[in-house]
């Protein structure tokens, strides 16, 4: 009898195929290679729908699934109509993936669950600079109802993660774009860049994942790539980049698990 083939896991974030170089990076990958595979892609493809929809429809037709997660750039309003808002623009994402042929859903492989944690950040990283807010183009390009703040939009979305059920799962792998907790950051990163600590994500979420009994997470956003254990959770960030990050971004997907 032959041996049945596992189903690898892989997964990647941050592909920005705004980036033309980028998108001829998903294009280039192979179309026989993972037919049996799974992607996680933790979010920040695109803001254009039109872009978003062509990219996840390329790696469909790779991958037996397509695990997805928006990210904050998939959330931005940027040329849209006035009154659409950032988190009507995250139902059309979610409505847009779908059709493409991913998954914004949890996915359960036999007794392994899969599960796309929503998130933002809330400030628990810390408290914005004047500089940051100036900045950092979520506070321009993001259209949140009158009277939501930035923890509202947190609770927004990790509120949602709540409908999670991890009966009859003997493994569980979740993933979200933003960071769960601060300490992912590499000690050696410049105290210029920490500039951007409130804004990486929230700690209410690592919380959530230790409550589904996560032993691993992939996130994304902070385009610095990383594997580390904390505490019986093994965190991961395979980030494809901008052009230019090669040296924190090693532009290749990543096997994380075989099921």
């Amino acid at each position: 009898m032959l041996a049945t083939m596992a189903t690898r896991v892989f997964a990647v974030s941050d592909i920005h195929v705004d980036f033309d170089v980028n998108l001829q990076w998903v294009r280039q990958l192979s179309r026989a290679d993972y037919r049996d595979d799974i992607l996680i892609l933790a979010g920040d493809v695109t803001h254009k729908p039109v872009e978003l929809g062509s990219c996840l429809n390329e790696l469909a037709t790779r991958f037996a699934k397509v695990l997805f997660v928006p990210g904050n750039h998939d959330v931005w309003v940027l040329g849209e109509a006035p009154e659409q808002t950032s988190l009507q623009k995250f139902a059309d994402v979610v409505a847009l993936a779908e059709r493409s042929g991913a998954s914004v859903q949890p996915y359960r492989r036999g007794d392994v669950l899969i599960a796309p944690m929503l998130s933002w950040y809330d400030y628990s990283f810390g408290e914005p600079s004047a500089e940051l807010y100036h900045l950092w183009m979520d506070f321009h390009a993001c259209r949140w109802p009158a009277d939501f703040k930035p923890q509202d939009v947190a609770t927004y979305f990790m509120d949602r993660n709540q409908r999670n059920s991890t009966q009859g799962a003997g493994k569980v792998i979740t993933f979200s774009h933003f960071l769960p907790r601060i300490d992912l950051i590499p000690a050696q990163v410049s105290s210029r860049h920490r500039l951007l600590d409130p804004v990486l994500g929230s700690s209410r979420l690592d919380r959530q994942i230790r409550q589904l009994g996560s032993s691993m997470h992939v996130y994304g956003h902070s385009h610095i790539n990383r594997r580390i254990d904390i505490d019986g959770v093994t965190y991961i960030n395979n980030a494809l980049g901008y052009p230019g990050e090669e040296r924190i971004a090693k532009r290749e997907l990543l096997c994380i698990d075989e099921l």
